[in-house]
């Protein structure tokens, strides 16, 4: 039986404090930097390990080094137009605490695989989720809740970890269901104690693979296999003759 060594993936999800400025109307307002009061700053943040239950959710003075340290053991970071703007805030926060790039890890961003491989109305977590899995984002309590959570008052904190926390739970079931269509997730085998000649899938490492017809390149055909369990369709290793594939 193939011994899996689970890829350490990350389930992350932040939310920002707004920037504060003077400005003397509410349309199409250009904001100079001496009219800027408060940049904005990471309020908070929840986080996940694949096959764990506990939601992590952190925030204050010891945020920052938390999550760092959940970065830096990661093979894998998962969330939702995180490339351009949740890891970029915390990289900023890492660089404004003195802290180092975190040790490599690869970034699943899936609002990029719904815009890459589907074409929904809306590419919106909320929609696209509702869509998949019939599931929605929880209510945030409107721009009230971030000011209140600002100003340190424990409803609008209480309502803003859950709000953020239900962010995350929703990310992941999203992950699970997109796994077959996702191209850059690590190669799972690589993490396996697998027999001599044994076939896993590699995306989650499962041994129970199906031999599917053959796939071609300009010099080569391969068996072609999909696993039973997460349905991701793979090749074989070696090359074979069109007449031997099953």
């Amino acid at each position: 039986m193939t011994k899996v060594t689970q890829v350490k993936t990350l389930i992350l999800d932040i939310e920002t404090a707004p920037n504060t400025a003077h400005v003397w109307g509410i349309w199409q307002q250009n904001v100079g930097l001496p009219q800027l009061l408060e940049s904005g700053y990471v309020l908070c943040v929840a986080a996940k390990w694949v096959g764990e239950d506990k939601i992590r959710f952190h925030r204050g003075p010891t945020m920052i080094k938390a999550v760092y340290r959940l970065i830096d053991q990661a093979d894998v970071v998962v969330g939702y137009n995180h490339i351009a703007f949740d890891m970029k805030w915390l990289n900023t926060e890492f660089a404004r605490a003195g802290l180092t790039p975190p040790s490599p890890y690869v970034n699943v961003d899936l609002l990029r695989v719904v815009r890459d491989r589907f074409r929904f109305p809306s590419n919106k977590l909320d929609y696209v989720a509702g869509e998949l899995l019939g599931a929605n984002k929880a209510p945030t309590g409107g721009h009230a809740t971030w000011i209140g959570a600002m100003a340190g008052d424990k409803t609008a904190w209480a309502r803003m970890e859950a709000y953020n926390k239900a962010d995350v739970a929703l990310t992941e079931r999203l992950y699970h269901y997109l796994k077959p269509w996702i191209r850059n997730i690590p190669n799972a085998a690589l993490y396996c104690d697998a027999q001599p000649g044994e076939i896993t899938c590699p995306q989650c490492g499962s041994n129970k693979m199906h031999a599917r017809g053959i796939q071609y390149t300009q010099l080569s055909s391969y068996q072609r296999y999909q696993c039973y369990e997460c349905k991701r369709w793979a090749r074989g290793k070696h090359r074979i003759n069109a007449v031997n594939a099953r």
